[in-house]
């Protein structure tokens, strides 16, 4: 059976199509529709439930030091209240799942894809014997993506006008503790709420009243690839790399001169030399999009790599994609071809994001 957010209720009287996703059953849209959603998010403010997502406590002795051990990011450099993005990385040094992990005055708050849920606590438990691992399974999760999201949120919850992003606070709503993270998944200022569970709905029907427009799996997958972000088990997987899919970013300078976790050896000498391939965005000429799997080869037949997502861009009103090439055609600019339906269709190499992004840093 699957399992139900504490705001199903809510997307049920909403009119949400419910599909299954990752053991969950989400709203994928709302009468509104996809289109209407994204346009929400760019121009105004809308609301996700992302309650399926795995909340996470990690306690202990010296946690952030215990979790530098599994994962290539700065974790121990976090100051309280301060978040980073980081990936669980396989001794090969590919990618189990990619991590939003903030540093609490008493230990961490992870966030991980719901998708990956047991792999990770699993991989998380085994990897941090001395640590203690609470999944938070009583409190839902709720993003609020826009240019608009701040004013909405800082009128419920003042303390959000003192985020910037990549930062969380503790606060309170309605008599009702609440954690408050400024990020996002769309490439717009935003922030996610972890409140109770108990105080979901309210929370959420005080957004709406507010001006967020619910919006569903359908328009966060279109925004997020617009934003050029990837997606664990689409984009990245224990495949791929974190310097193959354009997380070098995340390795800060001091993890890289130590060393210390799985896949270092892989994953070091990549962004020393440069990876074999990239991942890199598509621009395919015509109005026909170009989904996951479509092979890319050079204009000569060679073959380069395959689309991992695909689409159309609401706001560009033109197909994008993302994918990996050999990194001799990695540059932007580069002429490829993506064989749809047996033929060779023209695209070009192009920068991400797509459309760039407007975090409040």
């Amino acid at each position: 059976m699957l399992k139900k957010t504490p705001l199903h209720p809510l997307h049920l009287e909403l009119g949400a199509k419910m599909v299954p996703f990752a053991w969950w059953e989400m709203p994928v849209q709302y009468p509104t529709g996809i289109m209407a959603e994204h346009a929400a998010c760019r121009e105004g403010a809308a609301l996700f439930d992302v309650s399926h997502m795995c909340q996470m406590e990690i306690t202990g002795d010296d946690p952030a030091a215990a979790l530098e051990r599994l994962v290539p990011g700065g974790i121990t450099s976090l100051a309280p209240g301060q978040a980073r993005y980081t990936q669980l990385t396989t001794g090969a040094g590919g990618i189990y799942d990619d991590l939003i992990v903030t540093r609490d005055p008493g230990g961490l708050y992870v966030v991980a894809n719901a998708s990956m849920a047991d792999q990770d606590v699993g991989l998380l438990r085994a990897g941090l014997p001395d640590c203690t691992l609470r999944v938070i399974e009583d409190h839902a999760l709720i993003a609020v993506q826009g240019p608009a999201a701040a004013a909405l949120v800082a009128g419920l919850v003042p303390a959000a006008e003192d985020l910037r992003f990549m930062q969380s606070a503790q606060a309170a709503w309605d008599g009702q503790d609440l954690r408050l993270s400024r990020l996002g998944y769309t490439g717009e200022d935003g922030f996610e709420i972890s409140l109770p569970a108990t105080a979901a709905e309210a929370f959420a029907r005080a957004l709406i009243a507010g001006g967020a427009m619910p919006a569903g799996l359908g328009a966060r997958d279109t925004l997020r690839m617009e934003a050029g972000l990837p997606l664990y088990g689409q984009d990245i997987d224990q495949g791929t790399s974190p310097p193959e899919a354009g997380l070098g970013f995340s390795i800060p300078k001091r993890r890289r001169a130590e060393g210390g976790f799985p896949g270092a050896a892989r994953i070091l000498g990549e962004l020393a030399d440069g990876p074999a391939r990239r991942l890199v965005g598509l621009r395919p000429e015509g109005r026909a999009p170009v989904r996951a799997g479509v092979e890319i080869t050079a204009p000569d037949g060679t073959p380069l790599g395959t689309v991992t997502s695909g689409g159309f861009a609401p706001t560009l009103q033109a197909p994008i994609s993302m994918g990996y090439v050999t990194a001799s055609h990695a540059a932007p600019g580069t002429e490829i071809h993506v064989i749809l339906r047996g033929k060779p269709q023209p695209a070009t190499v192009t920068p991400l994001p797509f459309v760039p992004h407007r975090y409040k840093r």
